[in-house]
C-alpha cells in the first residue's frame, strides 16, 4: 500500500474540511485511505520551526509523494527531499518564491495548486472601503513570520495611497499578539481592517472575528468561513478546493505521472461573500449594487 506524506504548519481541528476535500481527490483517481493508499499526517501546531524535522521524518518513511499546504511547508518539504515528489498548495507565486520553474512547465520533483491569495490584496483594500467609506486608515493583520508578510504591506501600501488611505500595520504571531493587535486598532481608532492570509489566523478565525465585533471594526478576509463565523466580508477562493485539487494530483502521481509534467493549478473563480448581518450591527449601510456583486449575501 503507497504511502501519502501531508505536512501541515497549523493545527488539524480547523482543517478538518480541507482534510476531508484532500481525500475526496485522492477518491477521485480512485485511492481511498485505509484500502488501497495510507496517509501519514504531521502537523506543527503552528510552530513552524517544527517542520523541517516533521519533512524529514516523512521522508525517513518514504512516503510516494508528500503533500505540503501553505506558504512554509513546501519550503520545509522541498529543502528535505530532491526526489520524492511534492504536491504543494501556496498562496503566493511558486515561481517566485523558488518552489517550480514555471507554472505550465514546473521541472523538478514539485507541483501543486497556486491559490494568487496574495494577488488579491488591492481588490480586499477597494472593497473595504466600499464598505466602510468613512474609515480614513485602514489597518493590516500580518504574521510577521510569514514570508509574504513584506509582500502583503506592500501591497497594501500601493493600493492605500491609490485609494486615499492610510495604513496601519499591526503584527501578530500567536494567540496574545492578536488580541494586542487589535487593542492597538482600537486605541487608534482604526475603523477597518484587512486581514492578511495566514494559517494561524484560519486557526483562529473565530478568536479574531469575535475581536472584530467587540471592537466595531470593519473587517475583510481571505476566507468565506471568517464571515460564515460572523466577520463582515470576504473576498477570496475556496478554502477547500485546492486541497481536492491537490488529492486528484497526489493520486495521478501514484499512478506514474512526474511532477514535472504537472502544470500549476491555478483558481478560476473568486467569491464575495457580505454578512448583512454584522454590517448592521457595525452601523454600515452596504450599498445595494455592492450586495448585487457578492456571489453570497448571509442574512
Amino acid at each position: 500500500m503507497p504511502v501519502v506524506g501531508f505536512l501541515h504548519a497549523a493545527s488539524p481541528e480547523p482543517f478538518a474540511p480541507s482534510v476531508a476535500a484532500f481525500r475526496s481527490g485522492l477518491n477521485e483517481s480512485r485511492f481511498i485511505e485505509g484500502q488501497n493508499v495510507a496517509i501519514e499526517y504531521r502537523w506543527a501546531e503552528n510552530r513552524y520551526d517544527r517542520l523541517p524535522a516533521l519533512a524529514a521524518d516523512l521522508i525517513a518513511r518514504r512516503v510516494a509523494v508528500l503533500v505540503a499546504p501553505g506558504d512554509i511547508a513546501p519550503a520545509a518539504a522541498k529543502a528535505a527531499t530532491s526526489t520524492i515528489p511534492i504536491v504543494f498548495i501556496v498562496a503566493s507565486d511558486p515561481v517566485k518564491a523558488g518552489l517550480v520553474g514555471s507554472l505550465n512547465r514546473p521541472g523538478g520533483n514539485l507541483t501543486g495548486i497556486s491559490m494568487l491569495i496574495s494577488d488579491l490584496m488591492a481588490k480586499r483594500m477597494q472593497l473595504i472601503t466600499e464598505l466602510a467609506p468613512n474609515a480614513a486608515a485602514i489597518g493590516l493583520l500580518v504574521n510577521p513570520t510569514n514570508a509574504n508578510a513584506p509582500t502583503d504591506v506592500s501591497d497594501a501600501q500601493l493600493a492605500a495611497g491609490a485609494l486615499g488611505r492610510q495604513i496601519q500595520v499591526v503584527n501578530a504571531s500567536d494567540e496574545s499578539d492578536i488580541d494586542h493587535a487589535f487593542g492597538t486598532l482600537a486605541r487608534q481608532r482604526i475603523g477597518a481592517l484587512v486581514t492578511g492570509n495566514d494559517v494561524l489566523f484560519v486557526n483562529q478565525h473565530r478568536q479574531i472575528v469575535a475581536l472584530a465585533g467587540r471592537h466595531a471594526i470593519a473587517a475583510i478576509y481571505p476566507w468565506r468561513e471568517f464571515v460564515a463565523a460572523g466577520g463582515l466580508a470576504s473576498y477570496g477562493i475556496s478554502h477547500t478546493e485546492p486541497y481536492r485539487q491537490a488529492g486528484i494530483y497526489a493520486g495521478r502521481i501514484l499512478k506514474g505521472e512526474k511532477p514535472a509534467d504537472l502544470p500549476v493549478q491555478q483558481p478560476t473563480k473568486f467569491e464575495f461573500v457580505i454578512n448583512l448581518k454584522t454590517a448592521r450591527a457595525l452601523g454600515l449601510d452596504v450599498p445595494l449594487t455592492l450586495q448585487a456583486r457578492a456571489d453570497e449575501v448571509i442574512e
